[in-house]
C-alpha cells in the first residue's frame, strides 16, 4: 500500500487549516494556490498566497518544497536518508523609504520569527513609471526542515504568519 510521503502529510495539513482560516473563520482571504511537480528536477511545492481580509493591501505566500532526494529517499526507505521539506514565506508590501522602512520590517521578523529564519528582503519597482511604487519582497526562509514532527506546531505556525501580517499593515506609510 502507497504511504504518503511527509511533503503529502504537512501539505495537507497545511492546506486544510489554511482553507479553515479562509471558509470559515474568515480571517483570510486566499488569492492563488500552486501544487507543482517539476519534472526537470523531480522536485514538489505546494503554495498559498493570501491576504488578512481586513488588509488586503499586504500578500504572503506559504511554500512547501520537497526535493527529489528527499523525495526518494523516504519512498525507497532509504536507512541514511532524513527525508523533511523546506518551508518558506514570502510578503509583498509596498514601502515608500526603504531605508528606514526595511530596517523597521527586519526588527518585525527578528522579533516574531527569532533565530528560525533567513530574511532577504528585495526592493523593485516598474522602470519607466513616473512615480514607480515599490514593492518590498520580504523572504523568510525557516532554517529547521519539517518533517511530521512539526504537523502539531502548524497551527501555531500559522498564527505567527498573521501576527506577521497584522504587524506590517500597522507600519503601512
Amino acid at each position: 500500500m502507497y504511504d504518503p510521503t511527509i511533503f503529502d502529510n504537512l501539505k495537507v495539513a497545511l492546506e486544510n487549516q489554511l482553507y479553515d482560516l479562509d471558509t470559515i473563520e474568515e480571517q483570510i482571504e486566499i488569492r492563488n494556490r500552486r501544487d507543482v511537480m517539476d519534472f526537470a528536477v523531480l522536485s514538489r511545492e505546494f503554495a498559498l498566497r493570501f491576504v488578512l481580509r481586513n488588509h488586503p493591501e499586504i500578500e504572503v505566500e506559504v511554500t512547501l518544497r520537497a526535493s527529489v532526494r528527499d523525495l526518494a529517499g523516504e519512498i525507497m526507505e532509504d536507512p541514511n536518508a532524513n527525508p523533511a521539506c523546506s518551508l518558506s514565506l514570502c510578503f509583498q508590501k509596498s514601502v515608500v523609504d526603504p531605508d528606514a522602512e526595511c530596517a523597521g520590517i527586519e526588527q518585525v521578523m527578528a522579533s516574531i520569527w527569532e533565530q528560525d529564519v533567513e530574511l532577504t528582503q528585495t526592493i523593485r519597482y516598474v522602470y519607466g513609471e513616473e512615480n514607480p511604487k515599490l514593492m518590498n519582497s520580504i523572504e523568510a526562509a525557516f532554517k529547521p526542515r519539517l518533517t511530521e514532527d512539526h504537523m502539531t506546531e502548524l497551527s501555531l505556525f500559522l498564527e505567527h504568519v498573521l501576527d506577521t501580517l497584522h504587524v506590517l499593515s500597522r507600519m503601512q506609510h
